[in-house]
């Protein structure tokens, strides 16, 4: 399944704050490892819930204090998925919030095993707008630089999943996101692994019953 373009007026997605003169968190680009990169190799990880409990409580205090509207991925396995799923469930709470899946190519989910296109399908059918920034297959890694700039450009803040002591592939968006943070608003946080550590003990008493 490959995402297709949904017009959306003039006061949605990357039309709302156009000038960004002043910082409005409205729609927050999430991003981070790829699975492999944080060692979870099967959906049943205890990590991965521990990560998803990491973004929904960041999401949820963004939702309360800056009015966030729209969170931004591009579908790629790992963080990204895994944020897209805890924003879904916020909706039930939140039900304003929408969720945006913007690919950077056709059938980018090619050469992926059967568990991660499953769940790319099921959070590009949950989407509130999905398009596709180039309408061609895979043709070299120049297309994910276009990808991580369109992203950063049509955003007002990055949250990131990154360690520092291990850089691996967010590295790259984080230094746009630097820059970006330099040459005029851009929210741009880390979810580091102190975060992470502090929800799984989070999780840890409350299934102790603390």
């Amino acid at each position: 399944m490959t995402p297709t373009g949904q017009s959306v007026p003039r006061t949605g997605l990357f039309h709302l704050y156009p000038e960004r003169m002043t910082l409005m968190l409205k729609r927050l680009l999430v991003s981070g490892y790829k699975p492999h990169e944080l060692g979870i190799f099967n959906d049943k990880h205890p990590g991965i819930a521990v990560i998803r409990r990491a973004i929904t409580s960041r999401l949820r205090g963004l939702l309360e204090e800056e009015g966030l509207e729209w969170v931004i991925v591009s579908g790629q396995p790992g963080v990204e998925t895994w944020a897209a799923e805890a924003a879904f469930e916020l909706r039930q709470e939140y039900p304003d919030l929408k969720v945006a899946v913007i690919t950077p190519f056709l059938e980018q989910e090619k050469n992926w095993n059967d568990s991660k296109k499953m769940a790319y399908e099921s959070i590009l059918e949950q989407a509130d707008f999905t398009t596709v920034l180039m309408n061609r297959p895979y043709e070299g890694p120049w297309q994910f630089s276009e990808r991580d700039k369109f992203l950063l450009r049509n955003s007002d803040g990055l949250m990131l999943v990154y360690d520092e002591e291990n850089e691996g592939s967010p590295r790259w968006l984080r230094r746009l996101a630097l820059s970006s943070a330099e040459h005029g608003p851009y929210e741009f946080f880390t979810i580091s692994a102190e975060d992470l550590n502090f929800a799984a003990e989070e999780m840890r008493m409350e299934e102790e019953g603390w």
